[in-house]
């Protein structure tokens, strides 16, 4: 779009527009400005504030920035998963602007171990400014084309000594989909005579709300994980310049203030460096200052934590830089009651334009210090990783590539240096071969991340939380690891480096048969292969027990697609196996025969027919957006399977005939008598049923599946400080952590797994005891079962030995529980089978092997 084009859409806007609510001034310092770069009320037809930015206008607007000023250039970085562009944009000086690529380079280059001091003198410090990753927290998105215009337009001196030395990495808007749908809410029910009432339909947005991405995930919590592409672009973004200082502008409840990091002291994560802390609260003065200047209240290190490497303000912890948490009290539309007064959307972009512009300011003034510690960062980070007897991680899978490459494009993402196993070895009691694994070295550069990714741990200053307590990254992909002290490691172990993101794994056409194929069940996307064959109306069964058959191993899950009475001839199903096991990434061998030298045979009855799942989610009010979003995500983009998606309150008027599985994610389920009847009629025909987490309470109230809670034991009613009513509170729920779960691997649930052990992850204390059918519990939790993160001693009691998956049901049907979200924020790969054998093989089931619903 040109310059010209932008500019008279900016002008067709303002004709059409109202009076602006607020002047220029009101958000930004009273200088000059240069008179041929657009405001944004000249763009926009009105002033920032009096209507809530839809994400195309926001980026128009930094579109006609960048074509205006010399100061300015838009790149687009990622894509949303609804194709709208995530773009930053980079502001400095025209002279920075000139070397643009020389300073990045010098930049870089003082994260190397043996950078020289010199290299700092002179360079520009880096800032990496981001809004609105919670896309209803709208007045850091709608703050940041007041903060771009002022560095565009801005003649002051103290506009140019930022722009001369510091490069100003702007990014509108990390939650392009969320943020858009907010906007929307927000518009279509905003009054010409505003509304503050707090019970105004305005302030309580419909089900899932804008916070989320498109499959509603929490986007402040990927930034380690990685899952999607608005972070992946992100963090692509950020170690290519590896800034300074980085900062994450949010909004929180509308009785509160203004929040500003340092956060709770005794939460920071024990890798972070002790002086990340203090120049995070010499870098708050600055924040004070600027709110003292606009009577703005405000509080810090009362709240919030910086332990969780997954979020935004302290993801930059652990990669050399000065993470800040923004937290300001929301509109949530544009003018809200609160127990501070009015509280008015521009009242809240004012607040985020002054910290922002503050951050800059701090940025200039310690720039040689903010430098200096990132130097000292890496070479500390060196000096550490060379006294510490870990020299590396070995992990491996000798059967799921799948998950193995997923692990390894985690770890390049974020610039860890990952070589091939070389040579076999052994360790903590594990083999580890070539070709199925690989080596994390401890000495390089990103050794305090490659800690907080690989460590375990159980102990804690703290009881209290914001987020989870531990997210050990092999054990959430399910994946065999063990350390490497220093008598263990050596060069020879590492083969080659791993290139770019890794090589994804390839798979082998089968040779074509007249007689029968075998999918294995052991690969992470056999689910996608299998629901491909069977979509395409060709009968394929599932083995229930193993056997071996032309010199190779089968194990119980194999399935099988025979190429006789089927619904396409023999060459058309040659050429979908063919098809499938490239493009779905499955491994599919032809056979000749039926008849094994050793397990059941392929005529066996022991091998029991599949049915292509036709899938039903309930969502709406009460549900879990996370929980549903993370389901759906997993069976559309990993498992290519549509769904329906119902809202609980139309379930009563929908035909549950047209599904065979149902899913009720974690959530408060208020469904009518009518449609719990109508699941009651469904799930005696024979319809599966997979409830999670408090889903189980519904089911078992209303009979539908037979389970028996585990009570959290007696209360200390004894005296208690009233200072502890808050911290009690915090630690009285498992936030987060890690579990042992230990499975039965002949049951249908627990098909295409190798181990008995199975790590898990546990939110919250849910827990009922196992089924009184001894075939009814596939899974259970480990006597001990705390691998790594918080929990009391009372909360591991009740979880030891409890049903992690239990088998309930009515008449024909089966009611599937599980105690955990098994897609938990789409990272926790090793639990992703247990949904999808819930899914494919749950009908199979021996009707033997249930806990019959008392009804």
């Amino acid at each position: 779009m040109t310059k010209r084009l932008l500019l008279s859409l900016g002008l067709c806007l303002s004709l059409v527009a109202a009076k602006a609510q607020q002047n220029l001034t009101y958000y930004l310092p009273d200088i000059e400005y240069d008179g041929s770069i657009p405001t944004p009320e000249d763009f926009f037809g009105h002033q920032i504030g009096e209507w809530h930015l839809s994400h195309d206008k926001l980026v128009h607007y930094m579109q006609a920035l960048a074509e205006a000023s010399p100061r300015v250039t838009l790149r687009e970085y990622a894509r949303s998963y609804e194709e709208r562009p995530l773009v930053y944009l980079t502001i400095t000086s025209t002279d920075n602007h000139s070397r643009l690529e020389d300073i990045r380079r010098a930049h870089l280059a003082l994260s190397e171990p043996n950078a020289s001091a010199k290299l700092a003198e002179g360079q520009p410090v880096v800032l990496y400014q981001g809004f609105s990753i919670h896309g209803n927290e709208a007045s850091g998105g709608n703050a940041a084309p007041l903060v771009a215009y002022y560095l565009a337009a801005g003649q002051s001196k103290e506009v140019q000594r930022t722009l001369n030395e510091a490069i100003v990495l702007l990014d509108p808007c990390f939650n392009p989909d969320g943020f858009h749908r907010f906007s929307t809410w927000a518009n279509m029910h905003k009054n010409e005579a505003l509304t503050s009432d707090p019970q105004d339909r305005e302030y309580h947005e419909t089900w899932p709300g804008g916070r989320t991405n498109h499959y509603w995930f929490d986007l402040n919590r990927d930034w380690l994980l990685v899952q999607h592409p608005e972070s992946q672009g992100r963090i692509r973004l950020f170690h290519d310049w590896k800034p300074n200082v980085l900062t994450d502008h949010h909004e929180m409840g509308s009785n509160s203030t203004f929040f500003f990091m340092p956060g709770i002291p005794s939460r920071t994560n024990p890798i972070t460096p002790p002086l990340n802390q203090e120049l995070t609260g010499r870098i708050g003065n600055f924040h004070a200052e600027a709110l003292d200047e606009i009577g703005s209240l405000y509080y810090t290190k009362e709240s919030y934590d910086d332990f969780y490497y997954g979020k935004g303000s302290t993801y930059p912890d652990a990669n050399g830089c000065i993470g800040i948490l923004f937290e300001q009290a929301s509109a949530r539309g544009h003018v809200q009651e609160t127990e501070n007064g009015e509280l008015t959307f521009p009242f809240t972009i004012r607040n985020q334009v002054r910290t922002a512009l503050s951050t800059q300011k701090a940025g200039v003034s310690m720039r040689p210090d903010l430098l200096e510690y990132q130097r000292n960062f890496y070479r500390e980070s060196m000096e550490q990783a060379r006294k510490d007897r870990r020299k590396g991680y070995v992990f491996g899978d000798p059967v799921d590539s799948v998950r193995l490459a997923a692990f390894v494009e985690l770890l390049r993402r974020h610039d860890i240096e990952v070589y091939a196993l070389k040579k076999a070895i052994e360790a903590e009691g594990q083999q580890f071969e070539p070709g199925r694994a690989f080596v994390v070295p401890t000495e390089q550069t990103q050794y305090r991340l490659i800690r907080g990714m690989f460590e375990t741990m159980t102990s804690f200053p703290d009881s209290v939380f914001y987020d989870v307590s531990s997210w050990t990254l092999p054990l959430a992909f399910g994946l065999p690891y063990a350390e490497l002290q220093s008598g263990q490691f050596s060069q020879q172990l590492l083969g080659q480096p791993v290139e770019g993101l890794g090589q994804k794994p390839t798979f082998k056409a089968p040779a074509r048969s007249d007689y029968a194929y075998l999918l294995e069940w052991e690969s992470y996307t056999a689910p996608k292969a299998l629901y491909t064959i069977l979509s395409k109306n060709l009968r394929a069964k599932v083995a229930t027990e193993p056997f071996v058959l032309g010199g190779k191993n089968y194990g119980s899950g194999t399935v099988l697609i025979p190429v006789q009475n089927q619904a396409l001839a023999a060459d058309d199903i040659y050429q979908l196996v063919q098809q499938v096991a490239v493009e779905d990434g499955a491994s599919i061998t032809a056979v000749g025969t039926g008849l094994t030298p050793e397990g059941i045979d392929l005529g066996s009855r022991r091998f029991d027919p599949l049915e292509k799942p036709s899938i039903l989610l309930i969502v709406g009010e009460g549900v879990s957006a996370y929980e549903a979003g993370a389901a759906w995500h997993l069976l559309d983009q990993r498992y290519g399977i549509p769904i329906s998606m119902v809202e609980s309150e139309d379930l009563e008027r929908r035909d549950l005939s047209r599904y065979n599985t149902l899913i009720m994610v974690d959530g408060n389920y208020g469904l009518s008598r009518s449609a719990t009847e109508d699941i009651r009629a469904w799930l005696r025909n024979g319809g599966t049923l997979i409830a999670v987490k408090d889903a189980v309470r519904w089911v078992r109230a209303n009979s539908l599946a037979q389970v028996s809670f585990r009570s959290d034991g007696p209360q200390d009613n004894g005296r208690r400080a009233y200072a502890k009513l808050s911290p009690d509170r915090g630690s009285d729920r498992i936030g987060g952590a890690i579990m042992q779960a230990v499975l039965d691997l002949s049951h249908p649930l627990c098909f295409g797994y190798q181990s008995e052990k199975l790590p898990v992850f546990q939110r919250g204390t849910l827990a009922f005891s196992p089924a009184q059918n001894a075939y009814a519990t596939p899974a259970v939790y480990s006597a001990e079962p705390l691998i790594s993160g918080y929990a009391r001693p009372e909360h591991l009691d009740q979880l030891s030995g409890a049903a992690v998956a239990l088998v309930s049901g009515t008449g024909s049907g089966k009611t599937i529980c599980l105690s955990i979200d098994p897609n938990f924020r789409a990272f926790w790969y090793g639990t992703n089978r247990l949904f999808a054998n819930s899914i494919f093989f749950g009908s199979i089931i021996s009707s033997r092997a249930v806990e019959r619903a008392e009804e």
